[in-house]
């Protein structure tokens, strides 16, 4: 079951925007985020917006996704230049899901061709889609390259059987190696994204994991904790005793081993959760959510931001197909970020980032829990210490997480939002 919408102020039948957008546009990225909600089997731990069936109804299937979706991205570039935003090439491009490569690649490049026709795409573009394993072949790996992708994120999620038969996923891990190798020849960059925490997963198969990602010389690993999410199929299966609970105890020390093991390999951190071989390597369209850029989200349940206000469709595919079929925006709410709620958001979005935050963007009030928290071995007394700028009157340093500090990112936005 996927969560619920949030709460917030009705959205217009017409998707406009207010005009306060449009201040300080010039300096933000723009990035495009196409949800795909298919996926050939449901994971019994995921609460993500998808569906399993062909056929939805209602112009909701497989088939016509699609051109469903086109119509949404016909209806992005039209509010966007009716309320005066810049013209602005797409910065990244990133198809999630879901499975997007469930979708025929000549569905997918029709999705891309869309982004370009209504924006352009900047020279440096980056495009990504996710993929399981198990939904690529060599000849759809070079499609997606001669379409237009830059790069492919697989969901790897573990290399050892009975952990991914307890995530309910379906790939043999043998076949890692090989669908890296075919995205590599086929020009992608690649990302292997893996799960840690799972029930019944030994410090030992996560590190069999994490070296499994690595031996294939990937110069991007995700790695999440697992969270047991309300109405899954995992949390009932929690409740009822059939599976452990989770352990932060255990969670914190194999995302410690994994930082161990990806550092040696000389991948660096640039995200709590995120590691890349140098800063190019990055995800980029992942850091301009953490940087607050602007994006729209094409598909049921896509979440947009522009200038400050948010915004979230209609989550199921056909309340979606039937907004857009009759000339409506799917947007089912908003809502403004300003003020303190802004200000909170750069917070928690910013301490997560290497890059850290500026602790002249923190209110006196933060700044004077600063010491605190560099004394607590959860802030970088070298980067919090760093000289200001020649002339600034404004502190130089930063708020960046030491390793304990990753581990409890939560209680330091706490203490510096109290």
């Amino acid at each position: 079951m996927a969560p619920a919408l949030p709460d917030g102020d009705a959205a217009p039948d017409d998707g406009a925007l207010p005009a306060s957008v449009v201040a300080g546009a010039e300096r933000r990225a723009f990035g495009v985020y196409l949800h795909v909600p298919f996926c050939t089997v449901r994971c019994g731990y995921c609460d993500f917006n998808t569906y399993t069936a062909t056929e939805l109804g209602g112009g909701a299937s497989q088939s016509s996704y699609a051109s469903t979706a086109l119509a949404e991205i016909d209806l992005a570039g039209r509010v966007l230049a009716a309320a005066g935003l810049p013209a602005r090439p797409v910065s990244t491009v990133f198809v999630g899901g879901g499975t997007p490569t469930v979708l025929p690649v000549d569905d997918l490049a029709r999705l891309l061709g869309g982004v370009r026709d209504t924006w352009g795409l900047a020279l440096d573009v980056e495009v990504t889609t996710e993929a399981n394993p198990d939904s690529v072949t060599p000849e759809s790996l070079a499609a997606l390259a001669a379409a237009g992708f830059t790069r492919v994120s697989f969901g790897m999620q573990s290399a050892v059987p009975h952990v991914l038969a307890t995530l309910d996923r379906t790939h043999d891990p043998r076949r890692i190696p090989d669908v890296v190798r075919w995205a590599r020849d086929a020009g992608l960059a690649v990302s292997l994204d893996l799960i840690y925490g799972t029930p019944g997963e030994s410090l030992d198969d996560w590190r069999a994991s994490v070296e499994t990602a690595l031996a294939t010389g990937v110069d991007h690993v995700s790695a999440y904790a697992l969270v047991v999410e309300e109405g899954t199929r995992m949390a009932v299966q929690v409740r009822r005793g059939d599976l452990p609970p989770t352990d932060p105890d255990d969670q914190a020390a194999k995302y410690e081993l994994a930082d161990d093991l990806l550092a040696a390999a000389g991948l660096g951190w640039y995200e709590v959760s995120n590691w890349a071989r140098t800063p190019a390597d990055a995800c980029r369209h992942n850091l301009a959510y953490w940087r607050g850029d602007d994006w729209w989200g094409i598909g049921p349940g896509a979440h947009s931001h522009v200038g400050g206000v948010r915004w979230w469709n209609v989550k199921h595919p056909r309340a979606y197909a039937d907004r857009l079929a009759r000339g409506l925006s799917p947007a089912a709410g908003r809502e403004t970020v300003d003020g303190e709620s802004a200000a909170l958001e750069r917070l928690m979005l910013g301490v997560r980032t290497a890059e850290g935050l500026p602790i002249a963007d923190l209110p006196a009030g933060a700044r004077r829990e600063v010491a605190g928290l560099v004394a607590d071995g959860l802030v970088d007394g070298r980067a919090a210490l760093a000289r200001p700028a020649a002339g600034s009157s404004t502190p130089g340093g930063r708020i960046v997480l030491t390793r304990r500090g990753r581990l409890l990112a939560d209680a330091v936005v706490r203490t510096l939002a109290a």
